[in-house]
């Protein structure tokens, strides 16, 4: 019988998996669930890439790809915003 301790696999695209798990959060979890699972069914409403990683299916077009940096991963969602936010590192007084 083996006795190691095995460590915890670290998520092949910890970034992507934070930001899904943020827009799960702000816009529920059955919807992003579903835009992940028809990409990953062939249909366009889902595409990731990190760490060599794919998830989803690219668009046709490089008209809808942006590069995530720090400036988006520190965004946030506040509820009723008008944007007056957005750049900031505080939420709206909404």
């Amino acid at each position: 019988m083996d006795m190691r301790v095995r460590k915890p696999v670290s998520h092949p695209m910890p970034e992507i998996a934070a930001f899904v798990a943020e827009m799960k959060a702000a816009f529920g979890e059955r919807e992003i669930d579903e835009a992940i699972g028809r990409g990953r069914a062939g249909e366009s409403t889902f595409y990731a890439c990190e760490n060599g990683h794919t998830v989803g299916t690219a668009t046709s077009a490089q008209t809808n790809v942006w590069p995530v940096d720090r400036a988006v991963r520190d965004r946030h969602y506040c509820a009723g915003c008008d944007g007056s936010c957005v750049g900031t590192a505080k939420s709206c007084d909404v």
